[in-house]
């Protein structure tokens, strides 16, 4: 199994100084040849112990995991393209000073200016690992973005906006109050992959609605994400009065939308409403997606969201938001892209695991690929139908190169062989183990060289921890730097790898009755990510309806018949 390393130079990345002779090169007394042997053989005796500490360094790298306490820059010249880059990027203070990226740092102005590149070093050095946007964004998607930001620095948290906004809070004041900020508050709930995608879908959410996003911290959020809006925090304060109802709050909620509704209540009345959109809402819950529920919640000051879906593809059927939706996203398949690469930017702490992982075993590589395994099954795996699924679609779809068992494989020799770095994702250690060992004993037919990795594998998932969640975290956003993408369906892991990527992966078909499913993989149609509980009705006619033929660019899943995407 191929390792990739640096080669260790001088302090100076030059050579040792030779001892000076003169001008002539002739010793001018027998001191001084005497002086200029001993400078010599003191010079070979620094070169023998540099070479030394190289070869140490470089066995440890292959024997270990990458190290834990250097952010390595990334030096792969392919993607280098400042040329004082490559130069600064091996400065021993990196950390000590932002390092310098390429021109579009900004994005296409997609990212604000205005922030501390050292509180949060992957705003910008990402450039350096990943290609920049795979589409353009709307120049109406750029201003808005600032207008947001404004709205955030003028409501935000600890604003006299904000401040008169709590007190109509605790007074149970109604909606009719003197300031005209309006919010959103998130609760953090579910998995790491749902609260990311939900946490975008929230924000679209408001900035539809002109309402200013604060986000419950949880247990982790600070921890995972740097604050992605300049000169304010996005973060809601400690001392919220209803931070203590969050988790009590479900579908039978008396403040919920849909009870208000089954009341006859209206929510203009009441200091918040509570929106229940979690996988068990009902039909009153869900008329959040009707026009004439939406003027509303218009009137509301305060709305609590609760979720674990990707919502977003039901906003674009909401036909208040169709005409301001078209001209910020004209390109329907890259929304969570955008707002993905906007707003979720790894804190040092995860910035550190990503870029250690990526320097020590990716970025040498000519190909890196992902394949990103999830398994829901009450058993724990590894299972041989989902590694025979595995190898069957990758190597139908040239994603992995075939091997022989031939030991004298034809190829062409004279052809430099590709180096292929395999990134595998999964709580089971199994199926990296039987992939790297396959390419281990086993030579490619095509002379490929083959890396096979896995940063880890925690066995179940373990959301309450905190070091779990920082490496799933790490593993998505590694899965997202990769060329070419293998998903498992139903998985949001994967949807967050593949909408950071800009990358359209093929999905594993979920298995039945514990055998592989043919055909094993299909071709993602966007890399969108799938709304997997979305409601089928008709606000206007007040019936039930195919809510994935409505409009040509909301069409249902590929990995999940009723579901729904952006295409």
């Amino acid at each position: 199994m191929k390792r990739f390393n640096k080669a260790a130079s001088t302090p100076d990345g030059g050579q040792p100084p030779a001892p000076d002779h003169g001008s002539d090169g002739v010793c001018r007394s027998t001191a001084e040849c005497k002086c200029g042997l001993n400078i010599m053989k003191l010079t070979g005796a620094i070169v023998v112990f540099v070479m030394g500490l190289s070869v140490l360094f470089s066995v440890s790298v292959v024997l270990r995991d990458p190290p834990s306490d250097v952010l390595w820059p990334v030096v792969d010249a392919s993607r280098i393209l400042d040329s004082k880059l490559h130069k600064d990027i091996l400065e021993e203070d990196e950390l000590a000073q932002p390092v310098e990226v390429p021109n579009d740092k900004l994005l296409g102005d997609l990212l604000p200016i205005g922030f501390d590149e050292k509180s949060c070093l992957s705003r910008y050095q990402s450039l350096l690992y990943r290609r920049g946007l795979s589409r353009k964004p709307s120049s109406h998607l750029i201003s808005k973005l600032r207008s947001y930001e404004a709205l955030h620095k003028r409501c935000g948290p600890h604003t006299d906006p904000y401040n008169k906004a709590l007190e109509n809070l605790k007074k149970s004041a109604t909606a009719n109050s003197t300031t005209d900020c309006k919010y959103l508050v998130w609760i953090s709930f579910s998995g790491l992959g749902n609260r990311i995608l939900t946490l975008a879908s929230a924000f679209l959410y408001a900035l539809l609605t002109d309402r200013v996003l604060l986000v419950d911290s949880g247990k982790d959020i600070p921890d995972l994400f740097c604050e992605p809006f300049p000169e304010s925090s996005w973060l809601l304060p400690s001392d919220f009065p209803l931070t203590e109802k969050f988790n009590g709050f479900n579908q039978k909620s008396n403040e919920s939308y849909g009870n208000l509704l089954k009341r006859n209540s209206s929510s203009g009345d009441l200091s918040y409403t509570y929106l229940h959109l979690v996988h068990d809402y009902d039909d009153k819950d869900k008329l959040f997606f009707c026009n004439q529920d939406q003027e509303h919640l218009q009137k509301n000051q305060w709305l609590i969201m609760k979720t674990d879906n990707y919502f977003i593809p039901s906003l674009f059927l909401i036909p208040s938001f169709e005409k301001e939706l078209h001209s910020l996203f004209p390109d329907k398949e890259a929304v969570f892209h955008f707002l993905g690469r906007y707003l979720f930017h790894p804190t040092n702490s995860v910035w550190g695991l990503i870029s250690r992982y990526y320097q020590s075993y990716l970025s040498n590589a000519d190909v890196r690929i992902g394949i990103q395994i999830r398994v829901f099954d009450a058993k724990s795996g590894p299972f041989k139908h989902v590694l025979d699924q595995i190898l069957s679609c990758t190597m139908k779809e040239d994603i992995l190169p075939q091997i022989t068992k031939n030991q004298e494989p034809e190829f062409d020799r004279s052809v430099k062989p590709k180096t292929v770095a395999v990134l595998m994702t999964s709580l089971s250690g199994g199926y990296f183990e039987e992939v790297r060992n396959m390419y281990w004993e086993n030579p490619t037919k095509n002379g490929d060289l083959i890396g096979v990795y896995q940063p880890s594998y925690e066995g179940y998932q373990q959301n309450e921890k905190r070091n779990h969640n920082r490496k799933a975290w790490a593993e998505m956003y590694l899965l997202s730097l990769t060329d070419k993408l293998v998903t498992s369906s139903w998985s949001t892991f994967g949807y967050v790898a593949q909408g950071l990527g800009g990358l359209r992966p093929w999905i594993l078909y979920k298995p039945e009755n514990l055998t592989a499913p043919d055909p094993p993989c299909g071709r993602a149609v966007s890399m969108e990510p799938c709304f997997h509980a979305p409601p089928f009705y008709d606000c206007k006619l007040r019936r039930g309806v195919d809510t994935g033929a409505i409009v040509p660019h909301v069409k249902h899943c590929e990995d999940m018949s009723w579901g729904l995407k952006l295409v």
